[in-house]
C-alpha cells in the first residue's frame, strides 16, 4: 500500500507540487495538470524539464490524470473521441519514459437527460472504450475507468456492463469515495431518484478495482455549468463518502495499491481556486489526516 495524491491541488507548478510530496513523506504523484496544462498536453520542452526535476528529486509519476473520455467528452461528437485518441496516445508514449503503468479514464460525459438504460448511447460509447482500452492493452499500461461523471458512474451497474462491454484485462477501476454521494443513482429507471450510496457501489465493483482515489464531501444540492452536483467537500472521514468503512475493508482483503488523495476543498479541478498558499496548506493537512485515519484502522 502506498499514498499518492493529485499534487496540482497543492501547487500548478512541478516545484511546488514536488515540494508537498516530500513534505508529506511521499515518493510519488498522480499528475494531472502541471501549470494548468494536463501533463499528456504539455509541449515537449516542458515535460523534459518536469522529467527532470522528478528525477533529481527522487519523485515519480504512479499514474496519469489524464482528460481521455472525461465528462467534458460528448460521445456523440467524433471530434471528442479524436481528441481522446490523440491524448491517450501522447500520454503512453510519456508514460513509457516515466515507467508509469496506471492512467485514469473515463466513459465519456453521462446523458442524463436520456434514458438511464439508452442502446443508442451504449452503441456509441462501448465501442469507443473498448478501443482506448485496447490501447492501453497494446502499450502494457492499465485504463482505469473511474466513477465519475460519465456512463459509468451512472450507476454501479453501469460500470459492471461496461466492464462486461469492453472484455479487457488491461481495462479496470479507479474507486473515487467521494463521486457517489455528487452523483445520482441511474440503475432503477429513468427518474433521478435518491443519490448514490459509496459503500454499496464500491461493494459491488470491489473485484475490479486497481486504485482508490480519496475524497470526501456531502451534496448541497444543484449542480453547476459542468453538471456536477454542489457540494461541501470536506477532510476524509467527516462527509458521506464512507471513506473509513471503504478503506478499513480495503485493508481487510488484502488491497496493496495506491490511495490517491484528491481533496477538492480549496482546489477544484473543473471549478475555482483559493489562494496558493491556501491550497498548499490544505493539501498537506489532507494527506497528513488520511495518514492518521489509515493508521487508526489498523491498530
Amino acid at each position: 500500500m502506498y499514498f499518492t495524491g493529485f499534487a496540482d491541488e497543492a501547487a500548478s507548478g512541478i516545484d511546488g507540487q514536488i515540494k508537498a510530496t516530500r513534505e508529506l513523506g511521499w515518493s510519488c504523484i498522480e499528475s494531472r495538470n502541471i501549470d494548468k496544462v494536463n501533463i499528456h498536453d504539455l509541449p515537449e520542452d516542458k515535460f523534459e524539464e518536469v522529467c527532470g526535476k522528478l528525477a533529481d528529486a527522487g519523485v515519480s509519476i504512479n499514474c496519469f490524470g489524464s482528460a481521455v473520455a472525461n465528462w467534458s467528452c460528448d460521445p456523440f461528437k467524433d471530434e471528442d473521441f479524436e481528441r481522446s485518441k490523440a491524448q491517450l496516445a501522447r500520454a503512453l508514449v510519456r508514460m513509457q519514459k516515466l515507467n508509469c503503468k496506471m492512467i485514469r479514464g473515463m466513459s465519456f460525459k453521462a446523458q442524463w437527460k436520456r434514458p438511464a438504460w439508452d442502446s443508442e448511447v451504449e452503441s456509441i460509447i462501448f465501442p469507443k472504450v473498448r478501443h482506448l482500452a485496447k490501447m492501453c492493452e497494446d502499450a502494457g499500461v492499465l485504463y482505469l475507468h473511474e466513477n465519475c461523471n460519465n456512463y459509468g458512474g451512472m450507476s454501479y451497474k453501469h460500470t459492471l456492463k461496461l466492464i462486461e462491454n469492453i472484455d479487457s484485462p488491461n481495462f479496470r477501476l479507479v474507486f473515487d469515495t467521494g463521486n457517489p454521494v455528487l452523483n445520482y443513482d441511474r440503475s432503477q429507471g429513468d427518474e433521478l431518484g435518491t443519490l448514490q450510496d459509496s459503500f454499496v457501489f464500491y461493494s459491488n465493483v470491489k473485484e475490479f478495482i486497481s486504485y482508490v482515489h480519496i475524497k470526501d464531501g456531502r451534496a448541497t444540492g444543484g449542480t453547476d455549468a459542468n453538471g456536477f452536483m454542489q457540494a461541501d467537500f470536506l477532510f476524509p472521514g467527516e462527509g458521506e463518502g464512507r471513506v473509513k468503512e471503504i478503506v478499513a475493508d480495503l485493508l481487510a482483503s488484502g488491497y496493496d495499491g495506491g490511495f490517491s488523495i484528491e481533496p477538492h476543498m480549496v482546489t477544484v479541478f473543473h471549478g475555482e481556486s483559493g489562494s496558493e498558499e491556501a491550497c498548499y496548506q490544505n493539501y498537506v493537512e489532507y494527506g497528513r489526516r488520511f495518514m492518521r485515519l489509515v493508521e487508526d484502522i489498523k491498530k
